[in-house]
């Protein structure tokens, strides 16, 4: 697939811990209990300099931290990496997503001057005061809202993200001119994926609870006009292959992350070629999370443990787990062995599994 001399960009999960319960995200069982599968992982600065030795930094253009499962911003030595890497590679571009709802003014400012103009920060805030909590459940907005004033009071860029649903589709322009209010250097409403399975089925909503169990809110689909694209065009995948399951089948293979050159490593420290892959490991419905395709290849070069990469980046690529990876793409059909979680492109619908797999 690559080798690590043609890494260019890694994006880092450096914590599985989060303070939200956001209903959507695998951390969490809708909002509620803890997924089963995970052990709140979460990687030092002792753990990172071992995985990114300084010659390694220094041949990167981009390092960025936003995990499958958990907020970068929890983390005890976030700070500390993102000073590693700006130390050992001035010209590194350097960015974290984050919900923005923990640490101190001072802290933000800070993270503000190491980062610098070279970089920036995104914030998933999905409404305002009375609306961010109801999907980013746990998050409290006024801190939400002062650590975006205090990283743009020490000279950093902010970016808004921000995702549409029912209950939050009516103050879109309104959080726009907030951010033009306080500094936010870019507000982008994103047309969630969320409403979009892997299966044939359509998704009208996602009931959340909270850490009790209880019923909170039901989160729906907003109107058509921030609806995300792919919902319809899964409608004409449907129409073209029959089944989602015969789209996978016979859909070519284009690989995001090969043409960039980026890596993937998670709290565990384990080297994967991106978060699709990695998010398919500890699935909370599951049994046995093992039953993902994922699995086998990790089994097949020995097991998660060949993966670690605080034993050296090296050991990981000599296990041959990105060339299994790019072998199984020409594979005819998922229940074969062609690995269904990667970006696939079709030429005709102009569409890509991962968004169809619902990970936006």
């Amino acid at each position: 697939m690559y080798t690590i001399e043609q890494i260019k960009t890694i994006h880092l999960e450096i914590t599985q811990k989060c303070q939200a319960a956001c209903p959507m995200c695998d951390r969490n069982q809708n909002g509620g209990a803890l997924n089963p599968h995970i052990k709140l992982d979460e990687l030092t600065l002792q753990d990172c300099k071992r995985i990114f030795t300084p010659e390694f930094v220094s041949q990167l253009k981009k390092m960025y931290m936003c995990g499958n499962l958990g907020d970068p911003v929890i983390a005890t030595d976030t700070l500390e990496v993102f000073d590693y890497f700006r130390q050992h590679n001035p010209n590194i571009w350097l960015n974290m997503h984050t919900n923005g709802g923990a640490k101190k003014p001072e802290w933000w400012r800070e993270l503000a001057k190491v980062i610098g103009n070279n970089g920036d920060v995104t914030f998933s805030v999905d409404g305002l005061k009375d609306t961010n909590h109801l999907y980013r459940q746990n998050v409290n907005w006024d801190i939400v809202d002062q650590s975006m004033r205090a990283y743009i009071e020490g000279g950093g860029k902010v970016r808004w993200d921000y995702l549409i649903f029912e209950h939050n589709q009516h103050q879109v322009e309104e959080a726009r001119q907030y951010a033009e209010s306080i500094g936010v250097h870019k507000f982008q409403a994103k047309k969630t994926g969320r409403f979009i399975t892997t299966t044939s089925e359509a998704k009208q909503s996602h009931q959340a609870v909270n850490r009790k169990g209880k019923d909170t809110q039901e989160l729906k689909k907003p109107d058509k006009k921030y609806q995300n694209k792919a919902l319809t065009k899964q409608g004409a995948l449907l129409q073209k292959y029959g089944s989602m399951d015969n789209y996978y089948d016979k859909v070519p293979v284009w690989c995001k992350v090969k043409d960039e050159g980026s890596l993937y490593i998670s709290a565990e420290g384990l080297a994967l070629p991106c978060c699709w892959t990695a998010g398919r490991m500890y699935k909370w419905w599951h049994k046995d999370p093992k039953v993902e395709q994922i699995w086998n290849h990790i089994d097949d070069v020995g097991g998660k443990q060949m993966l670690d990469a605080k034993n050296g980046l090296d050991k990981v690529f000599n296990t041959g787990i990105f060339d299994s990876i790019e072998k199984s793409w020409n594979i005819d059909g998922c229940s074969n062995g062609k690995l269904k979680v990667m970006w696939w492109w079709d030429n005709n619908t102009m569409q890509d599994s991962a968004i169809l797999d619902g990970n936006l």
